[in-house]
């Protein structure tokens, strides 16, 4: 059986190379969420989680890596398509997941898309701190989405290498 696969070809390989302070934005973003109140691994699961959400092959590759490097089971990553049913996501997990799939989705007809009750949620396991870190995460990853889905570039592994610890 003959397979036929297309190359997607970047759009904008390389932002930064255009606008350097690209750079500087990305770097305060991550210092802004590596304070860790909130764990890198529950980070890593929302963004992964909004890259699906918006259909992005790049955000999907990338934060698969990090998750995998963090040592995380392939269930794990795996099921975060399906969170909502699976077995492999803590409760405090499960409200970040359900907080980034509110901010990214569209709220019904006349509906907030965060409810003061997945608020109220998703600060029963998050404290203040962690909460703002949580939302400026969620934030973070929309700001890449952006460049993501318009600049189309490569999907790569290799940046998870650089992840902190």
């Amino acid at each position: 059986m003959t397979t036929n696969t297309t190359t997607s070809i970047s759009r904008m390989p390389n932002p930064a190379e255009f606008v350097p302070e690209l750079a500087d934005v990305s770097a305060a973003l991550f210092r802004a969420t590596g304070n860790r109140s909130v764990p890198r691994t529950t980070m890593s699961l929302v963004h992964l989680r909004a890259g699906q959400i918006v259909g992005n092959t790049y955000l999907t590759i990338l934060n698969t890596g990090f998750l995998r490097k963090a040592g995380e089971s392939e269930e794990r990553i795996t099921a975060v398509s399906s969170w909502q049913d699976a077995p492999y996501f803590t409760e405090a997990e499960r409200a970040a997941l359900a907080l980034v799939e509110a901010t990214l989705q569209p709220a019904p007809h006349g509906r907030e898309r965060v409810t003061d009750a997945l608020y109220a949620e998703v600060a029963k396991h998050y404290d203040e701190k962690a909460l703002a870190t949580l939302t400026i995460a969620i934030g973070q990853i929309n700001f890449f989405i952006a460049l993501a889905v318009i600049g189309k570039p490569a999907p790569v592994t290799s940046l998870a290498a650089q992840q902190w610890d």
